[in-house]
């Protein structure tokens, strides 16, 4: 079957899903992604429809889904958060750095996805934390912020976590103290110590039974994954300092409420096969088409729906804790610095004319402000369990 157009993640699940729920049990997670989803901005979830007094033409608005994997639903979600971040970020640079761990943990991982992934975020926190009281580096408290990520280009496991760090650190009496090197950390140091950290706090967790049910390794395993592990060149990945506050935000907003894949990297659907596109990292990061039957893909797009309640973007330091705005409010007297303006969360109508160049109150058809809501259309759920799993 070939579909024509612009190819959406929903259109997949659509077309294909049936076939995939026939040979494949969905946990609850995934479960509720899918039907959201497939649901999102259709009758299933509910609208209205306007119409406009000039000319007559009609408009139908379905509400979005809100789902967090759910690649049409992240924008507005992303500027709320932004908005609300704004009041935190200080007046220095800021350091991208990228903290992955090795494949060979990718099958535990499967078994035992949150002990891991919490392990990843306890031992990147730990390691900036250390080299940020060093006093050979800054000797103080950092701020910083981690966002897991677990996929690659292709949608295979890829577990590691962005980390935002403040370049500098609020020291005990009071100053800030910033980098004098032109880079916050040396990388090979980092990995290194971090490397360490990750590996004995794994034992530690092993020992304490957190690894041992659906996949529990015994004790040769252990073994062989040690050596796979410290075989392996645990590489901590860092970019240029960032400038001010604004790219700060900007450059943040990439990577806070990303999914797996977005709709733009879709690039067709026909006779059963997702083409999408990836970065080719062997050529100078260039595009390049990948191909998977789309049975394949959507047994990989789930591989990243993460359970209710899993927080993904984690705050440390400075930013954690009951503290946050004292310390915040030290380190911008240390920086001479004026305390920021008050967020303000942009209405929907507001959002709606930026991202779109529309104004709501506008006719698409005649230009003309006389868009008048006419009906209110109520949430059909029968719709989503028709074309989802139930």
């Amino acid at each position: 079957m070939a579909h024509c157009g612009r190819t959406q993640l929903a259109d997949i699940f659509r077309l294909h899903g049936q076939d995939y729920l026939a040979t494949h049990a969905l946990a609850r997670s995934q479960a509720k992604a899918w039907r959201a989803i497939v649901s999102c901005r259709t009758p299933a979830l509910g609208g209205h429809v306007d119409r406009c007094d000039a000319c007559g033409t009609t408009r139908h608005v379905y509400h979005s889904c809100r789902n967090r994997h759910c690649p049409r639903c992240q924008t507005r979600a992303k500027e709320q958060w932004i908005a609300a971040r704004h009041r935190e970020l200080l007046p220095v640079p800021y350091t991208h750095l990228v903290f992955t761990l090795p494949h060979a943990l990718n099958n535990l991982a499967s078994h035992h996805f949150r002990a891991i992934t919490d392990l990843l975020f306890a031992s990147a926190a730990q390691t900036l934390s250390a080299f940020g009281a060093n006093p050979r580096w800054l000797g103080g408290k950092l701020a910083f912020s981690l966002v897991l990520h677990t996929w690659s280009q292709n949608l295979m496991r890829h577990l590691h976590v962005h980390a935002l760090v403040a370049s500098g650190a609020l020291t005990d009496d009071g100053r800030w103290a910033c980098s004098r090197r032109g880079f916050l950390f040396p990388v090979k140091a980092l990995s290194k110590v971090f490397r360490a950290k990750f590996i004995a706090a794994l034992g530690q967790a092993r020992e304490a039974g957190r690894l041992q049910r659906h996949g529990g390794i015994d004790d040769n395993a252990w073994q062989q994954l040690l050596r796979a592990l410290y075989r392996h060149d645990w590489v901590v990945y860092a970019k240029q300092p960032l400038g001010g506050p604004a790219q700060v935000l900007d450059y943040l907003a990439r990577y806070t409420h990303r999914v797996a894949i977005s709709n733009e990297r879709l690039a067709s659907m026909a006779d059963g096969i997702v083409s999408f596109r990836v970065r080719d990292n062997a050529n100078a990061g260039k595009k390049r088409i990948e191909r998977l039957p789309a049975q394949q893909f959507i047994g990989r797009f789930l591989l990243h729906v993460l359970a209710p309640g899993f927080k993904r973007i984690r705050h440390y330091g400075i930013l954690a804790g009951v503290h946050k705005h004292q310390q915040l409010a030290l380190c911008r007297q240390a920086l001479e610095a004026p305390e920021p303006d008050t967020a303000v969360i942009e209405a929907v109508e507001a959002f709606f004319q930026r991202v779109t160049g529309q104004e709501l109150a506008f006719c698409p058809h005649c230009g003309q402000p006389t868009m008048r809501l006419m009906e209110v259309v109520a949430p059909s759920r029968w719709r989503a369990c028709a074309t989802g799993p139930p």
